[in-house]
């Protein structure tokens, strides 16, 4: 009995020596697999297997894993310490006080997958000089430094929230593009994240970030690269510009989106088809919205008078934004719609031409500002009319909704979601259009159960979001049940798949990493390398030849 338990002991001694490799090795998987990838993958699982198979004959009187707790198996031991906690950064393409939809969302959508705590995440968004300020930010809002940019964006996100959530902040410096009216990267912005804290990276509008992208490949830096689609792009160039840019910028979009993405997910069917691409509605609305509908909901049950106003939109004051075709079903219909006032609030660079196109309209069409959806000026508006057919999943729309409002919206794929909700009405023409206007104005909005407001949620965006992407099931390393031949590995379509992709990428790095050719394809100028105004700024060091380099 002594020797036996003599052996034992020199068991469990050999099993705990082995844990603290297995966890060393296990601690070091980040760093690792940005040099072996998913050779690293293949090494490990050789490993697992090794050990599961030397462990089997010691499995005697005594289990030298006992002492784990409840881990009694080493299958277990090693599928608990491979479930690591997921890093994931967010890319986005604006911020605020910009109140556009790649600035609000993607910051709710950091808020609350670092919510529980089970997530580190990352928010890495655009920082601009003071000049690009001033022709993005409203109201000449402006920030000295990105320590004082941060600090407004928490504050405007608690103040809506109500929580402190704790995921971080980076920026990446940017430059405002006057003729795509958007913020386009400056440098190689992969390199704002650590090597070491590189696992997951989710672009919203990924074929924006990549456009111009010269730096290190995406699936390259990260173990999955996931893309978000919030715009719809071929739209915006078939009504500006022209069929044949359309055509061209659909072909490199779908190129790009394949070279640098595992995985996409387009908010509704009005984007382009893209390669390894699902459809699902990963947005949803602030509490604000919700609480406001609630208060119109008690409002309803007391017997009181919810809406004293009549109807109104609100958007980016541009004129692929819904404003045309508003004012045409406006001016077309002013006898059928006699009585009818119009409320519109958008700021932006066609906001004169709107005023101007308003005021030949007989009916009452004021036109304001811009402003926070959630302000108290708009609680009492029942109807909400959004023409638009340019947005891929419309913010305001949702926001209208969550606030107990009807909406008269076009029938379009952008609507979709909205459509389970009875308070979204969608029309079909000109009449429809007029029809249902009248109606809404007749009407008291249906209040909204609690099941609808909680498909509204960011919470139920959060779920949609995971299982859309195939997080939900944390980030596991897959074993496979053998390695394959180096032959049979070369010929297989993934390595083929791979070696496509890296060509792809080479050219395409080769291309927009060239000053002119960058300019040629519609590259701000001198953005190849952020300049000494934006490395100052973010305390990023001096290019070593002209201009500077991100870190």
């Amino acid at each position: 009995m002594v020797a036996k338990a003599k052996g034992d002991g020199n068991i469990l001694k050999i099993a705990l020596e082995i844990q603290v490799a297995v966890l060393f090795v296990l601690n070091k998987i980040d760093e690792l697999q940005s040099y072996f990838d998913s050779s690293f993958q293949q090494l490990l699982a050789l490993y697992y297997d090794f050990l599961k198979e030397s462990l089997s004959h010691w499995r005697v009187s005594v289990s030298p894993f006992h002492y784990i707790g409840p881990l009694t198996k080493f299958d277990n031991f090693i599928d608990v310490y491979m479930a690591k906690k997921q890093h994931i950064a967010i890319y986005t393409t604006a911020s605020l006080p910009w109140l556009t939809g790649t600035a609000v969302n993607p910051l709710f959508r950091a808020c609350y997958l670092a919510k529980d705590g089970e997530r580190n995440v990352t928010l890495v968004i655009p920082w601009l000089s003071p000049i690009d300020q001033g022709l993005v930010y409203p109201n000449n809002i402006y920030f000295k430094s990105a320590t004082e940019h941060e600090s407004y964006v928490r504050k405007w996100l608690e103040d809506r929230t109500k929580f402190v959530s704790p995921f971080n902040i980076k920026f990446y410096p940017g430059r405002f593009s006057t003729d795509k009216r958007s913020i386009l990267p400056v440098g190689d912005i992969t390199e704002i994240i650590p090597d070491e804290e590189a696992d997951i990276a989710v672009l919203e509008e990924p074929e924006h970030l990549t456009w111009y992208h010269h730096g290190r490949k995406w699936k390259a830096k990260f173990r999955m690269v996931i893309g978000v689609v919030h715009t719809n792009y071929l739209e915006y160039v078939r009504r500006e510009k022209n069929a044949a840019e359309a055509f061209l910028l659909k072909h490199v979009n779908s190129w790009l989106i394949s070279i640098y993405c595992h995985k996409v997910i387009r908010l509704s069917a009005a984007t382009q088809d893209l390669p390894k691409s699902v459809i699902c509605n990963v947005h949803g609305v602030s509490p604000k919205f919700l609480e406001i509908g609630k208060q119109k909901k008690e409002e309803h049950e007391q017997g009181k008078p919810g809406f004293s106003k009549g109807a109104y939109y609100i958007g980016k004051m541009i004129w692929i934004k819904g404003y045309r075709e508003l004012l045409k079903l406006l001016k077309n219909n002013q006898k059928e719609l006699a009585g009818l006032e119009v409320d519109l609030f958008g700021s932006g660079e066609d906001s004169n031409d709107v005023k101007e196109a308003a005021k030949k309209v007989k009916l009452p069409v004021r036109v304001h500002p811009g402003r926070d959806h959630a302000d108290p000026l708009f609680h009492d508006y029942k109807v909400f009319l959004n023409p638009s057919t340019t947005d891929v999943v419309c913010t305001t729309t949702a926001e209208a909704l969550a606030m107990g409002k009807i909406v008269v919206c076009a029938n379009h794929p952008s609507n979709e979601f909205f459509k389970q909700f009875p308070n979204c009405r969608t029309y079909d023409t000109n009449d429809g259009f007029v029809a249902l206007t009248c109606k809404a104005l007749s009407e008291e909005p249906a209040p909204l159960s609690d099941s609808q407001m909680h498909e509204l949620s960011w919470e139920a965006a959060t779920e949609r979001f995971l299982k859309a992407a195939e997080l939900d099931q944390g980030t596991i390393i897959k074993k496979p049940s053998k390695l394959p031949s180096t032959k049979l590995a070369s010929l297989s379509s993934p390595s083929m798949r791979r070696k496509w992709e890296d060509a792809s990428a080479y050219i395409h790095t080769v291309v927009v990493g060239n000053e002119l050719s960058r300019r040629a394809f519609g590259a701000i100028p001198d953005t190849l390398y952020p300049d000494e105004e934006l490395c100052r700024e973010l305390g990023l060091p001096s290019h070593p030849v002209t201009k500077c380099c991100t870190k």
